[in-house]
């Protein structure tokens, strides 16, 4: 197969699974006799030339880390017009042939402008909290929920020892997938997701009905996103790149007040970055490799602007422009499987 340079970076927040792919893309590239240079921290290290060659030894023994070898950042180069030209620059004066982008909403985003200029870039999906769109699943949200799973394990013994409501404060920005697998899978009482505004009236209500049964205690799992009749619950509003503001504080604001209007004792717990840490599930695992080497396969292909993506047990491809243009959300299907256990 004739030789090419192809560049790997990883944008946005890190996931479990990432280094999968990484090891995917590398092992690949040398069984096609490709050289693959990783650049450091996102699009920042593409933009200032910040690279490694990436060979073998280089992922030796990375399947089972968490987080990136590469690192990575939430740099946005269209902020400025500069930056664009730094990469196009960085990408001729490497000979790159073509360009993988692993990451989310805002990293494909980018790809995908990028793409339109001409650029060859392919994209593999990397979202923890698995609202990015045109696929069933990214890698990282099976060991998020699984984490978050045991945690609630956990906290049903001291909730029930004290007779106590405990909330606990998942990730999910604007979706709610994490929040809703976890809860279901740990038995939560109460599942709170940005999809549907928090009704505290009503939480208060279920509460007092499990009391009247004899249950004297709760367990609500609640997304960092849901909001109080659409009003986000932030910690500082200063706004990254991409414009977002840092979340969180909805599981404290809600216990104050399931506490004050129920007279129940209510403590919370934030998992925080806990979700995001730690070694990958298998199923990431697998995931992230299949993702890595399909995005070798566009590359191949010449299918340039596409992102490989998960549809039921199948590895295919998605336009970059699709996947990007709007989240996925939790369905009402799993809506309405959350209140058969409310």
């Amino acid at each position: 197969m004739t030789h090419l340079k192809v560049g790997l970076l990883t944008g946005g927040g890190d996931c479990p699974g990432l280094n999968a792919v990484i090891r995917g893309v590398v092992k690949g590239g040398i069984r096609n006799n490709w050289t693959v240079l990783g650049f450091r921290n996102g699009w920042k290290g593409l933009m200032n030339d910040d690279k490694i060659e990436l060979v073998d030894n280089a992922v030796s023994g990375i399947l089972h880390r968490g987080g990136t070898i590469l690192g990575t950042s939430r740099t946005n180069p269209y902020k400025k017009r500069q930056d664009v030209e730094k990469i196009k620059a960085v990408m001729k004066s490497n000979a790159l042939g073509a360009l993988i982008a692993i990451g989310g909403e805002d990293t494909l985003g980018v790809a995908a402008k990028l793409y339109q200029e001409g650029l060859p870039i392919v994209g593999a999906p990397k979202t923890i909290d698995n609202d990015l769109n045109c696929t069933d699943f990214t890698f990282g949200f099976d060991t998020a929920v699984n984490i978050a799973m045991e945690c609630i394990d956990r906290l049903h013994t001291t909730a029930e020892s004290h007779n106590r409501v405990m909330v606990v404060e998942l990730m999910g920005r604007h979706a709610g997938w994490i929040a809703t697998y976890a809860g279901l899978a740990g038995g939560a009482d109460v599942i709170l997701i940005p999809e549907r505004p928090i009704d505290v009236d009503r939480v208060c209500r279920m509460i007092h009905n499990r009391h009247k049964r004899g249950k004297l205690f709760s367990i609500i799992a609640v997304a960092e996103g849901a909001t109080f009749k659409g009003a986000d619950v932030v910690q500082e509003s200063k706004l990254d790149q991409f414009g977002h503001v840092r979340l969180g504080g909805v599981g404290q604001i809600l216990a104050e007040q399931i506490e004050k209007k129920t007279g129940y004792e209510t403590r919370v717990t934030v998992l925080g970055h806990i979700q995001r840490g730690g070694s990958p599930t298998a199923f990431d695992r697998v995931l992230g490799t299949r993702f890595g080497i399909g995005a070798l396969k566009l590359i191949e292909q010449k299918k340039f602007g596409y992102m490989v993506s998960l549809e039921g047990n199948k590895i295919t491809s998605v336009p970059l422009s699709e996947a990007t243009g709007a989240l996925k959300l939790v369905s009402s299907e799993f809506l309405e499987l959350c209140e058969y256990f409310e």
